[in-house]
């Protein structure tokens, strides 16, 4: 019977862990298909990368939010938690770094980039500097 009530114990706590998971805000596509959910209506792109690369070039429209600067988690503060997010970086680390702090902020729908700036390039993606 203990072996039982400890079988089940285990059981409910990685069921209700699991559940409780925020992994599933996070969608991991390729440049293309990134592409297509930037341009739909009232998604809010962003570059992760630093204030320096940013304004160096950078997609048209995207707001800066530097993933490695000390005010990350308060730039993405004021953001709608309920909105959708197209994240970007170099190569890819950084938005990934993004997207699951902001997934485990509440963020319900972050689209993170495969690749980096260069691949969105050859995907077709403008980019302007500023």
């Amino acid at each position: 019977m203990k072996k039982f009530l400890a079988l089940f114990a285990l059981v409910s706590v990685l069921f209700v862990a699991g559940c409780s998971s925020s992994a599933g805000a996070i969608q991991d596509v390729d440049p293309q298909t990134w592409l297509q959910s930037a341009s739909q209506s009232g998604v809010t792109i962003v570059d992760v990368r630093t204030p320096e690369e940013f304004a160096a070039g950078h997609i048209e429209g995207a707001i800066n939010a530097n993933v490695e600067g000390p005010s990350f988690t308060t730039d993405i503060a004021g953001l709608d938690k309920a909105g959708t997010y197209a994240l970007y970086c170099h190569s890819g680390r950084r938005s990934a770094l993004a997207a699951d702090q902001m997934s485990q902020a509440g963020f319900s729908k972050v689209i993170n980039l495969k690749g980096g700036i260069a691949d969105l390039q050859a995907a077709g993606a403008s980019v302007v500097a500023s």
